[in-house]
């Protein structure tokens, strides 16, 4: 393993879905490779929530059991919530006294999101959703992570980051920030089973620790051919969404599959269950391990003190180093 650190986090908003898997594969490869960071931000979330923050702790259980029944081993990698590491807060803070407003009004995110809000009448035109990105460059910069596993649609949010760090560094003459770099992955771009994004707001997802009958409903619903009408009709598996699932997660009999929907010698309702199975397969280990930690939550407990305990050592570090840079 490399003495290099990486940092990640995801907003305790509910059970993750399979839309989240391929990313969290990709932090479970990373923890073999790095001393991992994993948070549950929060903070984060009040940003948009914090009218209504009553699901807060029920959401942070749910998504700690789903990131350790993905695999994240907590003998590898420090699980932790955010809120539990006050210098997060203390850094975010310090930040906000030498960043320029204009670096934070020119986010991509910002205004887009605030119009996005306003449509489903809330307002979010608060400081913290203004200045969430400056908290985000605080958690990454705490923990002088070398890299940060993100898709592209963060790559704004890292690059105001290295500005931020390189801005620090110029201004109290010192080498303590460390510009990250993005850790792009090929993460699976999955559609929700009706064919929009995937959320747990339109009801189109699959979750993470499914049992067999959630799966078997959602697959049921999963839209096919809308030109097939009879079982033996030809069939065009790129416009139908059952196809799609098949080609994530079935990849060995995909073209099988594909050519016996083509010829009309495989109807639908056949597909659908080849799907479901496939589907229980592949979900069946993370739903056992699920389980065993939902069984334990004084294990689950313990892993986010301890972790939260790892991450207060290496953030406590770094203030130090800050508060001398500073002069507070």
């Amino acid at each position: 393993m490399e003495n290099k650190n990486v940092l990640s986090g995801m907003r305790p908003t509910g059970k993750l879905h399979l839309g989240h898997l391929s990313v969290l594969e990709n932090w479970v490869t990373l923890q073999e490779q790095y001393n991992c960071f994993y948070f549950i931000a929060d903070w984060h979330a009040l940003t948009t929530i914090f009218d209504d923050p009553s699901d807060i702790k029920k959401n942070i259980r749910e998504i700690a059991l789903d990131w350790l029944a993905a695999g994240i081993d907590p003998n590898k990698s420090s699980i932790f919530v955010q809120s539990s590491v006050k210098e997060h807060a203390e850094l975010h803070l310090l930040f906000s006294m030498m960043t320029p407003l204009s670096w934070l009004e020119r986010v991509p995110t910002y205004k887009e999101q605030i119009n996005q809000f306003k449509k489903s009448g809330k307002d979010i035109a608060m400081y913290g959703f203004l200045g969430y990105p400056l908290l985000m460059s605080a958690d990454i910069l705490l923990y002088r992570a070398f890299g940060v596993p993100v898709g592209e649609d963060q790559l704004p949010h890292l690059e105001l980051t290295r500005e931020l760090a390189r801005r620090f560094n110029y201004i109290y003459h010192t080498d303590i920030m460390v510009e990250p770099q993005a850790l792009l992955a090929k993460v699976k771009s999955l559609p929700g089973t009706d064919g929009r994004k995937m959320s747990k707001s339109y009801g189109n997802c699959i979750t993470l620790g499914a049992e067999k009958e959630e799966i078997t409903e959602k697959v049921k619903q999963m839209v096919t051919d809308p030109a097939r009408i009879r079982k033996d009709d030809p069939g065009h598996p790129e416009v139908c969404m059952v196809y799609q699932y098949h080609s994530f997660y079935n990849a060995g009999e995909c073209a099988e599959i594909c050519a016996s929907c083509k010829a009309g010698s495989i109807g639908c309702v056949a597909c659908k269950k080849r799907l479901m199975a496939q589907l229980d397969a592949y979900i069946a280990p993370v739903r056992e391990r699920r389980k065993a930690y939902e069984a334990k939550p004084q294990v689950v407990d313990e892993i986010l003190a301890a972790g939260a305990e790892a991450a207060r050592k290496e953030a406590a570090a770094t203030m130090m180093k800050v508060r001398e840079a500073m002069g507070v």
